[in-house]
């Protein structure tokens, strides 16, 4: 039997799967930020991860918003939990998804809370479409740096046959603490979407990707390719 491979989201799976040794490459470091965007009208708030809704929670009560989107099930789900109401949900669980999906009236008041490290495409993409767009940088990543050098002496030893990456920082991170461990080519790569997949890509290696942008995804992804061998 091919050795587990490991899985760098920041939460642990809610089951037990053989395949995967859980094994955060990410710490996240709470932000400030300035509160007073919180006195104003919003049309839309915009969570896209559950993180930016765990962050946010503590804030959400004082805004005054009047519907609420989310990208990704696990994201729906986790606001559902906290009595959050979602309006819109699209079907494809990524920005490109989104807005695709999402429909914006012009001068449309939108507060998009969020990773300081997250991708500019929704923000600029909303506003081409003259939307008024208020991003708040609730927290930043950094390298969870012990987890990424048992992760590089597991592959070593040949406990754990590859890396399925749920973030494009994860890899960012790993790669450059690999390079430095002079860690070989000789394992699998998964990447959760498309950015992450490209940002393996700029190290040199190939990844497969998995069809939906989910730790699910993620999970079927390595299955099929295990059962290819």
């Amino acid at each position: 039997m091919a050795a587990p491979v490991i899985m760098t989201q920041t939460s642990n799976l809610n089951e037990n799967v053989e395949e995967v040794i859980h094994l955060p490459f990410i710490r996240l470091k709470k932000l400030s930020f300035n509160q007073e965007l919180l006195n104003d009208h919003y049309d839309w708030i915009i969570f896209s991860s559950k993180n930016a809704v765990k962050f946010f929670n503590e804030y959400y009560p004082k805004v005054d918003v009047s519907h609420v989107a989310a990208i990704g099930e696990k994201t729906k789900k986790y606001c559902n939990q906290r009595d959050i109401t979602v309006d819109f949900f699209p079907e494809n669980f990524s920005q490109e998804g989104f807005i695709n999906e999402f429909t914006v009236n012009k001068d449309s008041r939108i507060l998009i809370p969020s990773s300081a490290a997250a991708r500019p495409l929704l923000q600029t993409k909303l506003q081409e479409q003259d939307a008024e767009v208020v991003k708040i940088d609730l927290y930043e990543p950094e390298a969870y740096t012990e987890n990424i050098e048992q992760a590089i002496s597991l592959l070593k030893r040949g406990l754990a046959s590859g890396i399925a990456f749920a973030s494009s920082s994860a890899a960012d991170y790993f790669f450059e603490e690999a390079e430095e461990a002079n860690l070989g080519a000789n394992y699998m790569y998964y990447a959760i979407g498309k950015p992450t997949f490209e940002k393996i890509k700029q190290f040199g290696f190939k990844a497969e990707i998995a069809n939906e942008q989910t730790i699910d995804g993620l999970l079927n992804i390595i299955k099929e390719s295990r059962n290819r061998k």
